[in-house]
């Protein structure tokens, strides 16, 4: 099939929300072993990233009801619901070794830019951190580490090639800090490396471009929110009666064309700066034409 149209097929079943197509026809183009446009790449990230996040809605859901079950003494139940959730798992498994198989054949080797390197690496970080969402003993520890050094070789990369504002090294920022604190258990490194991203961002707010301010300052206002959750007294207590035991929600990336929640963190975040009543920051802002 022509490259044409893999990524006409990867749109339409976008459209049409067959997401397992779309998956496929991007694997057709990732394949062909060079660096992907921006649009091929933001079209394989998408499709696995539906894929994969109804999986993980459904294995947490799951786990939840299973946690209730087990502690009500529901033996059969919780017999049938183990089975249920290791089906969840192969399907999740069998998603996360796919791309990853895709990033280290293909993707990365053919990386050429900054950009596409630290997308990759990040990619790659995610899914490994998505395998250790569930895996236990020395498969959690193996997916783990793999996540680890994915997300510090993206790391590497982004803070030479690009500026802190921009939002593929934000969004970097915000998955790695998640990773910390859900994986390693590390509140206290999770909640570092988040607002050093923010505040680095801030510190270079004349770099935004006026195509990217609506995506960085949006992944920015996610880390603040999640550096809220982190550090509040609230993120320690039980959760209410009849609400599910779910993991503290924390948000990854945001999908490019959310624009309107895009406008309300921009706002959010000039009122953050001009709460500081620095005059570097109404001139940073000023810089950025966008007021």
């Amino acid at each position: 099939m022509a490259n044409d149209d893999a990524v006409y097929l990867a749109k339409l079943a976008e459209q049409a929300e067959r997401y397992e197509e779309m998956v496929e026809n991007m694997k057709i183009v990732a394949s062909e072993d060079r660096d992907l446009t921006v649009e091929e790449r933001n079209l394989l990230s998408v499709a696995y990233k539906n894929v994969i996040g109804a999986r993980r809605a459904s294995w947490r859901i799951v786990t939840s009801i299973e946690q209730k079950e087990e502690s009500k003494g529901n033996s059969s139940q919780v017999t049938l619901i183990k089975e249920y959730r290791q089906k969840i798992e192969d399907e999740l498994a069998k998603i996360c070794e796919d791309i990853l198989d895709v990033l280290d054949k293909h993707l990365i080797p053919s990386a050429k830019s900054g950009e596409s390197k630290v997308f990759y690496h990040k990619m790659k970080g995610d899914y490994h951190r998505y395998l250790a969402e569930f895996a236990t003993g020395d498969k959690r520890k193996d997916s783990a580490d793999k996540s680890l050094e994915a997300y510090k070789a993206a790391t590497d990369v982004a803070q030479g090639e690009l500026p802190p504002t921009h939002p593929i090294r934000l969004g970097l920022a915000l998955n790695f800090s998640v990773f910390y604190y859900e994986i390693l258990n590390a509140p206290d490194q999770a909640c570092h490396l988040a607002k050093q991203a923010f505040d680095d961002a801030i510190a270079e707010l004349d770099t935004l471009s006026e195509e990217s301010y609506k995506d960085s300052t949006l992944i920015m206002q996610l880390l603040r929110d999640n550096l809220t959750l982190w550090t509040s007294s609230e993120a320690e207590t039980a959760p209410a009666e009849g609400v599910p035991k779910e993991e503290p929600v924390v948000a990854e990336e945001p999908k490019a064309e959310e624009t309107k929640a895009a406008e309300t963190g921009l706002l959010i975040f000039v009122s953050y700066l001009f709460s500081h009543g620095s005059e570097e920051a109404y001139q940073a802002v000023e810089q950025t034409s966008l007021l």
